[in-house]
């Protein structure tokens, strides 16, 4: 239940609009072949098949990629990815592409080190990013240019926090009416819900394995799927599970059959769930599995191995599977951008070929 409420009314949420233009040119690909000079690899099976085409996308000169971590696309279809470079040398944390992959733009060194979620809305006619900061322990507004519309701090309302030492947000998710949920996931496990002017509205979970309470609540999005009572889920990582939550903040259900999943997207009724534990799930609406890519668990076992040390040693990665995938999301064409919690990154396009 929530720890306190402002405003006890139903609310009804729209999932984010992620348009992308059509890929018209060929992206730019840096090793589209496989280190054994075959075809292209592919993942999935069926309609959801698609081709592997690995480190997506050409740098500018004065950006080098930390860990990848968050993917969204506006409606022109330009691609932002933000990264957390841990180097003394202060970059630009997020890089904007167009659909071949050329760098055109990059804006962002005020959050290097602390870059992570990266979601995009459309107010109005007129687009804005959501910025989780984990290192700053905020939530940032901007335009797509990066100039700041508002910052927020953690929320003293709702009593939960003695200082912002307890507060990491990790991603955000969209309400209809401008509202916005905020998940503190790499803090204290909460979240935390606002109006349409930024204002909070109520908070509730908080660490634990009942339901209701989580343990990295690391990703979220709203399920309005076609058939499906609309409900907010969240990406319970540490608990290896997805938690559903109505729009008032009740416990509803879970969806276990994940390992350790780290973000959602949603096209469609098909739900886009990467898993930071080398593989990415797509589920039905009714959330039964459709397939999961880059799924072996002979290599899952090795990404994990001592430590997961692999993550740092780029000449044991294979094409056709993943590492570790920590955000994902779809084009308007139903091709998916991965990025990857993995040393020096990795940007995936995986082209729709089902």
């Amino acid at each position: 239940m929530p720890i306190r409420s402002s405003q006890s009314t139903r609310r009804h949420f729209l999932q984010t609009s992620v348009a992308a233009a059509a890929v018209a040119a060929t992206p730019l690909i840096l090793h589209a072949e496989d280190k054994s000079g075959s075809k292209t690899k592919r993942v999935g099976a069926g309609e959801h098949t698609y081709e592997c085409q690995h480190y997506w996308g050409e740098l500018p000169k004065s950006v080098e990629w930390g860990a990848t971590h968050g993917v969204c696309i506006d409606r022109e279809g330009l691609i932002y990815i933000k990264h957390q470079h841990g180097g003394n040398h202060v970059m630009d944390a997020i890089v904007v592409f167009d659909p071949s992959g050329k760098a055109v733009r990059s804006f962002g060194k005020e959050y290097h080190g602390g870059g992570h979620g990266i979601d995009i809305r459309d107010e109005g006619g007129e687009e804005f990013l959501y910025l989780s900061d984990v290192k700053n322990r905020q939530v940032i507004k901007t335009d797509l240019k990066g100039d700041v519309v508002w910052k927020k701090d953690f929320p003293q309302e709702p009593g939960v926090y003695k200082d912002a030492s307890g507060y990491r947000p990790t991603n955000v998710a969209f309400a209809p009416d401008g509202g916005f949920y905020i998940g503190d996931g790499y803090g204290s496990h909460y979240i935390h819900q606002y109006d349409k002017d930024a204002k909070w509205v109520r908070t509730w979970g908080g660490a634990g394995t009942e339901p209701g309470k989580m343990r990295t609540p690391h990703g979220m999005w709203f399920d309005a799927r076609p058939g499906r009572a609309p409900a907010l889920a969240v990406a319970d990582r540490a608990n290896a599970r997805l938690q559903y939550f109505s729009p008032t903040g009740e416990h509803l259900g879970f969806v276990n059959d994940l390992l350790f999943p780290a973000d959602i997207d949603i096209q469609g009724e098909v739900m886009l769930v990467p898993d930071l534990h080398a593989r990415i799930t797509l589920l039905d609406k009714e959330n039964n599995v459709i397939t999961h890519l880059g799924d072996d668990a002979e290599w899952r076992a090795a990404v994990l191995a001592d430590g997961m040390k692999m993550r740092r040693d780029r000449s044991r990665w294979l094409d056709g599977k993943f590492v570790h995938p920590h955000d994902a999301c779809f084009d308007k064409d139903g091709n998916i951008f991965v990025t990857e919690w993995v040393e020096g990154g990795r940007v995936s396009f995986l082209k729709k070929v089902g």
